[in-house]
């Protein structure tokens, strides 16, 4: 059982999120990564998942700044910055 609970700073993409991990696992070749103990796992296989799904979503602002998408980016750490308090 985690110790920690990480919750999501805009908790309408949970669901979104959970998805996107979902997706990351397959690629990474676990499946059913969501009915997995995670605690079977080792870190390394636990770390891969969520290190590519930072990776990808840096990827993803990275780009979107590239393409003058910078409001988008923007509002997101707003977010973030408006939590934190």
């Amino acid at each position: 059982m985690s110790r920690t609970k990480n919750t999501p700073t805009v908790p309408s993409a949970s669901s979104a999120l959970n998805n996107f991990k979902m997706e990351v696992a397959t690629e990474l070749g676990i499946s059913n990564y969501d009915q997995i103990d995670k605690g079977q796992l080792s870190s390394r296989e636990n770390g891969y998942v969520g290190g590519n799904m930072t990776r990808k979503m840096v990827a993803f602002a990275e780009q979107a700044l590239a393409n003058g998408q910078t409001a988008n980016v923007g509002n997101a750490s707003n977010t973030i910055k408006k939590q934190q308090y």
